[in-house]
């Protein structure tokens, strides 16, 4: 973890620099000084702002999918079902090189699953009672297989890095347009008036919007990669037929919006809205299992 987390402060660090470098080449750095606006401490501002809502989301998601969820951790067995998972999980996460993550089940319709938390060796996988329902233990093996595999890969980490490099730059980039927009265009030359804030404020939704289409991006990127961890740790053949049953079954989500990114099944969308969709069509993921000769 401490790897990656130090690969992406590093690379962030390392635009940050080139982004300073290429406003000083065209002079803009001088043109925001004139406009009160001084980059490096405007840069450092929205990098420690960006990065710790971000962590803060990562610190508290496993009580916030305990929370919202409505799970059940299991601590000790009740019945066969909950004795499987415990053993499933267990195998798998030491086939990956992980510890023991919590296991839970939360009540929902959908055949659906999930993993979280701060780091690869302390995290959270549940299920939802219609998977269990509703899939053979073949197809939940190879569930349980993709969500090790996103916490053996570090996804909730990298996910949350990636959405910190983004909020810093939309932040940053906001103040300088509004600021811009401020001094230039509405012409107010002492401090900042109600109109730098009502841009700055606009633009960062707009900003966001877009920069939200390289993290999904990165998350559908990463599914296709989960997908292949669990034909890993339980077939080949498991994992696509548990695509296929997801397929014949898809629904909405009901998982809460600050963890539905990490289900197994995301939500349905086509056509411009699919860039903003955390996960790839099953078509494509079953065509790229099949396709995988490596496996």
């Amino acid at each position: 973890m401490f790897s990656r987390v130090a690969l992406f402060l590093a690379t962030n660090f390392a635009i940050m620099l080139l982004v300073t470098l290429i406003f000083k080449a065209f002079g803009l750095d001088m043109r925001a000084a004139q406009y009160g606006t001084n980059l490096g401490g405007l840069l450092v501002m929205c990098a420690v702002f960006g990065f710790a809502g971000s962590f803060i989301s990562l610190a508290i998601s496993k009580w916030m999918a305990k929370r919202t969820t409505g799970m059940t951790v299991i601590t000790q067995p009740r019945n066969e079902v909950e004795q499987w998972l415990l053993t499933t999980v267990g195998r798998q996460a030491d086939k990956a090189g992980i510890k023991m993550p919590e296991v839970g089940i939360y009540e929902a319709p959908e055949i659906n699953a999930f993993a979280t938390g701060m780091s690869r060796n302390s995290s959270l996988v549940a299920v939802s009672s219609g998977l269990l329902r509703s899939m053979t233990r073949d197809e939940a093996e190879a569930v349980l297989g993709h969500e090790i595999s996103h916490v053996a890969n570090g996804d909730m980490v990298t996910l949350t890095l990636i959405q910190g490099v983004v909020n810093t730059f939309v932040m940053f980039f906001a103040r300088i347009v509004g600021n811009i927009i401020d001094k230039a265009v509405l012409g107010n030359r002492e401090g900042r008036g109600i109109g730098y804030f009502v841009v700055v404020s606009v633009l960062e939704i707009v900003f966001g919007i877009l920069a939200s289409v390289i993290v999904m991006y990165f998350s559908r990127w990463r599914e296709f990669r989960a997908d292949a961890g669990g034909a890993n740790l339980a077939g080949k053949q498991k994992m696509i037929a548990a695509l296929e049953r997801l397929a014949s079954n898809q629904t909405q989500s009901s998982l809460p919006t600050q963890i539905a990114a990490f289900g197994i099944s995301g939500n349905i969308a086509k056509g411009v809205q699919g860039l903003f969709m955390s996960h790839p069509p099953l078509a494509d993921r079953i065509a790229a299992l099949k396709n995988t000769s490596s496996i």
